[in-house]
């Protein structure tokens, strides 16, 4: 049990400028507290299961369904990113049973773990999303992003398809549908303990992954007891600039823990820093440009402290240092909102009269001529440009005018997923396409993993080390395949712990005397489909639209010329469309 008091999770009504119901934080006038109590459930199943809807043997995705009896949540709701295959699981998302979900319990604001939020309240969510301030603030700007690049990607798979006579590309959802999703977020406390519903509470503790990111220990009350589920969410490299180091977990009864770099050994900071100041100096001596792919959260914070230590220390001369990101501009601004999220070096900086974000020679692009003139720009430079993949954005033009040059140097500081752009060149790709363009690689090519803002595999089972609980069950996540297999090990062999990695879609009974997988057809019975009549509507819109488009082509084909082989091919697609018809 845990001492301290804990708080009713109430919900207030309001209206936005949207007119979706919104939430305000513990309501004046006591609406009807959020509550399925357990002890009306007597009779029914309340056995706790789960669902592992993604994150599971892949870095991308993350999302986790919780079932307590009629309760249902989920913990992130992350997008899939990187290969086709991936990406293509971003449609369906049936199994997340969005209309039966009471709320999102969300770690932080990186798109692989809130980036299909939006599209879960297309099908149908109502609930909740529960997330620090600092989540919150960033989700505002990186949701709609994220639509943003939905849309131009289909614009652009539009303008390409309508050539080839392909089928029109439809975003996954629009910056207008994020927006919609922002008045559904409550924000709590780090280290406030919160009741949900009867029967199951929680509390968010630092994870130094990001801005706001957080672990979260949820509390459920089962018949013998009270047990405790901790989410690592993504945890943080230690002595991160600007953010406090993650917080330690002493009990718990099931882990689910993330693997990102469990496999490998940063380098030091000091090491990773000295290497950057030698490239940054090689460059300016043979007035060169400096390519980095940085995330807009975090990433994007950590060079400009960095560089700016090197300018107030001489390292460096104050040379043209280029943020163009709108997106890291803005996450910007509000780390600089967010100073209590800071360690305490920055915040004595801070008291200090600077600020480690602020430094000579900054240039922050928001515009995209602005973007494009910075390759026009000439001499030496630093150009820091999203996305930390290089699969989207503005990077990507930086990439295409520096990548076959020979004096340009390409700087990678964080994670490159599986069949992204930026996997491929650290890989040892010669060529990579970018914008339907094949580009030669000639630049110098550098991988700086102590800017990871990923505890490496050090820190990962030191962070583990600390749960004291020999019966504990641990689920391994968030890692590719390979790796989440070898970190299991690990943990099974020093700790022994009972460890297992989850794969997709996979469901589990939780707290029995044997936590049992349910067989593919049990699931089936037990979860039927719940996908809306409006999703299941508009779908068959979408078929139908595109079946009328693949018409007027054939139409266009038979006044020219006579097949009767294409002629028997047609009358069997009526046949078919009437006996379609004749069942609806």
């Amino acid at each position: 049990m845990i001492d301290e008091k804990v708080r009713s999770f109430e919900f207030g009504v309001r209206r936005d400028q949207f007119g979706v119901s919104s939430c305000s934080s513990y309501s004046e006038h006591r609406p009807k507290l959020l509550r399925i109590p357990l002890a009306k459930l007597k009779g029914k199943h309340t056995q706790m299961r789960v669902t592992f809807l993604g994150g599971v043997r892949t870095v991308t995705g993350s999302a986790t369904l919780l079932e307590k009896g009629p309760l249902k949540w989920m913990v992130d709701c992350g997008m899939f990113q990187g290969s086709k295959e991936h990406e293509e699981r971003n449609w369906n998302l049936q199994a997340y049973q969005a209309k039966d979900l009471s709320f999102i319990l969300l770690t932080h604001a990186h798109i692989d773990h809130s980036g299909l939020i939006p599209k879960l309240l297309k099908d149908g969510f109502r609930g909740k999303v529960i997330c620090t301030k600092a989540t919150l603030d960033l989700c505002e700007v990186m949701l709609q992003d994220s639509g943003h690049i939905q849309e131009t990607e289909a614009e652009w798979q539009n303008r390409k398809g309508k050539r080839a006579g392909k089928d029109e590309a439809i975003p996954l959802y629009t910056a207008e549908d994020a927006g919609k999703s922002l008045p559904h977020f409550q924000t709590v406390s780090y280290d406030e303990t919160f009741q949900l519903t009867d029967g199951v509470k929680a509390r968010f503790q630092d994870a130094g992954h990001i801005l706001g990111s957080a672990i979260i220990e949820i509390w459920v009350e089962e018949a013998d007891g009270e047990r405790k589920i901790v989410f690592s969410g993504d945890l943080g490299n230690s002595d991160q600039p600007l953010i406090r180091d993650p917080s330690i977990v002493e009990q718990g009864d099931i882990l689910w823990l993330e693997s990102t770099y469990g496999n490998r050994l940063h380098k030091s900071r000091e090491e990773t820093v000295q290497e950057l100041l030698k490239i940054v100096q090689e460059a300016i001596a043979n007035q060169a440009k400096v390519v980095i792919p940085a995330f807009a959260v975090e990433r994007t914070q950590d060079i400009i402290y960095t560089l700016g230590q090197f300018i107030r220390k001489g390292s460096i001369p104050p040379i043209p240092i280029y943020i163009d990101s709108p997106l890291a501009i803005s996450t910007t601004e509000i780390f600089k909102r967010n100073s209590d999220c800071f360690d305490q070096e920055t915040k004595d900086l801070l008291s200090g009269g600077q600020n480690p974000l602020d430094i000579p020679g900054i240039h922050y692009t928001q515009t995209t001529e602005d973007s494009k003139a910075i390759n026009e720009a000439p001499g030496a430079g630093i150009i820091i440009s999203a996305s930390g993949m290089c699969d989207s954005g503005r990077i990507k033009h930086h990439l295409k005018h520096h990548l076959w040059r020979e004096e340009s140097h390409i700087i990678f500081i964080g994670y490159q997923a599986e069949g992204s752009i930026g996997r491929r060149i650290i890989d040892g790709a010669k060529t990579v396409k970018l914008f339907g363009e094949e580009i030669a690689v000639k630049a110098h090519i550098h991988t700086l993993g102590g800017f990871s803002a990923h505890a490496d595999q050090k820190g990962l089972l030191d962070w583990v080390s600390h749960i004291h609980n020999p019966e504990l069950q641990v689920f391994v996540n968030h890692g590719e395949e390979k790796v989440s297999l070898e970190l299991s090990q690990l943990v099974s062999e020093q700790f022994h712990f009972k460890t297992t990695v989850p794969q997709w879609k996979e469901k589990r009974d939780l707290f029995g005397d044997e936590q049992e997988v349910i067989p593919e057809e049990r699931v089936e019975e037990a979860i039927p489909p719940e996908e809306s009549f409006s999703v299941l509507f508009k779908n068959l819109d979408r078929t139908y639209k595109r079946l009328r488009r693949k018409l007027k082509r054939e139409k266009k084909k038979g006044e020219s010329f006579y097949d009767p082989k294409r002629l028997k091919e047609l009358e069997e697609v009526n046949k078919k469309l009437e006996e379609l018809e004749s069942e609806l």
